[in-house]
């Protein structure tokens, strides 16, 4: 736990040197957010998306500037669990601060019905985009090639019908599906459904980055771990 903890500290340290990151995931859901003021359903889905893109690019840079960091720690004694975990608790606590602001910010502006669930499906979001984007920066070579990967990601989730099936392979299904039932109710649209769907994603993403690093850390002879 105490190695998990400052693996934390690190990587907010880190987070807070990088003022350009910081200013990321401020500004870019209040773009996504503006740009479809005029539509409650939709200014709120979209600054949802907008938290996830800021988290999950701060994720992914984060997990692409700290490859050289977590072998030479790797070597004085922390395990890959130890790594991932601290990482991947400094980015979601940041990332739930933001998430909470917005909330705040979606709430007194506009007229929602179930003003919890959009606090639930902002912090889901957050929750999601921390994995994912820590996937995509441990498992591909450069962080150039996993920021195109991740703006597909969120693009496509922009243009495919979030009705057809299909959608609901993609990360951030349960942002449309709980907006909705928070604008227009359970008639239009299923909480638990949204729920369950990020939850899932959410595990299978952490499972899936998690191993990434597990193995990425052993491939290294000279690194071994009971």
């Amino acid at each position: 736990m105490t190695r998990t903890v400052r693996m934390a500290e690190m990587t907010l340290r880190e987070l807070l040197r990088r003022r350009g990151v910081m200013g990321l995931l401020l500004v870019v859901p209040l773009v996504f957010y503006l740009g479809r003021h005029d539509q409650s359903g939709q200014a709120i889905r979209f600054a949802s998306l907008g938290v996830g893109f800021a988290v999950s690019t701060a994720a992914l840079f984060s997990a692409a500037g700290g490859r050289e960091v977590e072998s030479r720690l790797a070597l004085s004694g922390f395990r890959p669990v130890h790594l991932f975990l601290g990482r991947s608790l400094a980015l979601g606590s940041a990332g739930l601060v933001i998430s909470a602001l917005y909330t705040v910010v979606i709430l007194l502006d506009q007229n929602v019905p179930n003003p919890s669930a959009v606090a639930v499906e902002m912090a889901l979001t957050t929750l999601v985009a921390v994995p994912l984007g820590l996937l995509l920066g441990l498992a591909v070579p450069r962080d150039l090639e996993g920021a195109l990967l991740l703006i597909s990601v969120i693009g496509a989730q922009m243009v495919i019908d979030p009705v057809k099936d299909s959608a609901k392979l993609l990360p951030f299904w349960s942002t449309r599906e709980i907006i909705t039932y928070a604008v227009d109710g359970s008639a239009s649209a299923s909480l638990s459904t949204g729920v369950l769907h990020a939850v899932i994603v959410g595990g299978l993403l952490a499972l899936a980055s998690g191993a990434v690093m597990s193995v990425r850390l052993r491939r290294r002879p000279h690194m071994q771990f009971i």
